[in-house]
């Protein structure tokens, strides 16, 4: 008996090991290692400074609060390439309502240009069967030119005080209010991803879909709501831009889907799905908003930076790739 009771066992002890995968926490020791360089090196920049750490936060909220939203995406086995374009056309939208409505209706027309792209997006996907590459790709291009189109590549401003000190420039007591928007996010994500049914069908989702249909899941939906809740938090980024920039633009968050990728691959979400990590997502995000700072304090040329950014993205893809049969 005590044979069979160790041989039971056994199987437990290797797929538990099976399921340790050191790359899920490169981004930990690469946020600690980058920070204790750029603290050594920038000694004497002000890198150390607590409104420069501060400043880091409030540079990435954005990327933060789309990567949070991206980590369901990607670990249901999609991709959101919509985001970044989308949080410009947000914060167009959003801008023009305040100025002529007021902020209750301008943040009501923020939420509803993220939801209606995310439901498009969501539907396209799931319903029309195009592969969400393509979908948020054309999405991109759509997002980014109606927002060109309905301000004439001009600056829309924001006058309210109030819009801008809740959505960014503002503070609660000594803690900026990006930084809030960025701890609002990690928690929701974190809970939902960990803590729900929801979250356990999305990893289920990416992991296996076919089994996890078989299982009684709803993968469609599942992938519906992930597209969804992308748009919505896009369109939240948009609003945060709009709020610490005083305006709404269509630049506004072009070229981010990029490190929003970035943020959520290096934080250990596997691109082919099943794993996700939003904690790891949102270091992921501040590590690329660290080495932005570092960058800058250094003097490297905006050229320069770019090609440090490009490595970092390779990297988070050659770490993301983890085969199915591991």
């Amino acid at each position: 008996m005590r044979q069979t009771r160790s041989s039971d066992r056994a199987p437990s002890v290797r797929i538990s090991r099976a399921h340790f995968d050191w790359r899920q926490y490169v981004v930990y020791g690469g946020f600690i290692l980058v920070f204790l360089v750029f603290s050594v090196s920038l000694y004497g920049s002000g890198f150390l400074t607590l409104n420069n750490l501060l400043n880091i936060v409030r540079q990435t909220s954005t990327i933060t609060v789309m990567a949070v939203a991206m980590t369901f995406v990607i670990a249901a086995g999609e991709i959101d390439l919509s985001v970044g374009s989308l949080a410009g056309l947000a914060s167009v939208t959003t801008a023009m309502t305040v100025d002529r409505f007021g902020i209750v209706p301008g943040i009501i027309a923020g939420i509803l240009t993220g939801l209606i792209v995310g439901c498009v997006n969501g539907v396209l996907v799931t319903k029309v069967l195009i592969p969400s590459f393509l979908v948020t790709l054309g999405m991109l291009g759509i997002g980014n030119g109606i927002a060109m189109w309905i301000t004439d590549t001009a600056p829309v401003p924001i006058a309210s005080n109030v819009f801008n000190n809740v959505f960014g420039s503002g503070n609660v007591g000594p803690l900026p209010s990006l930084v809030i928007w960025t701890v609002v996010a990690l928690v929701v994500g974190h809970v939902a991803l960990r803590k729900t049914p929801y979250g356990r069908q999305v990893l289920a989702t990416g992991g296996n879909e076919i089994a996890s249909s078989f299982s009684g899941v709803k993968t469609k939906r599942i992938k519906f709501l992930a597209l969804m809740v992308s748009g919505l938090a896009a369109a939240l980024g948009g609003m945060l831009y709009a709020g610490r920039l005083h305006s709404g633009r269509f630049q506004w968050g072009q070229g981010d889907e990029l490190s929003v990728i970035a943020a959520v691959i290096l934080g250990g979400t596997s691109l082919s799905g099943g794993i996700g990590s939003v904690i790891g997502a949102v270091i992921g995000s501040l590590l690329i908003g660290l080495i932005n700072n570092g960058l800058l304090l250094m003097g490297l040329a905006y050229s320069q930076q770019l090609i440090i950014r490009g490595a970092i993205i390779i990297l988070a893809v050659a770490l993301g790739r983890r085969g199915r049969s591991m």
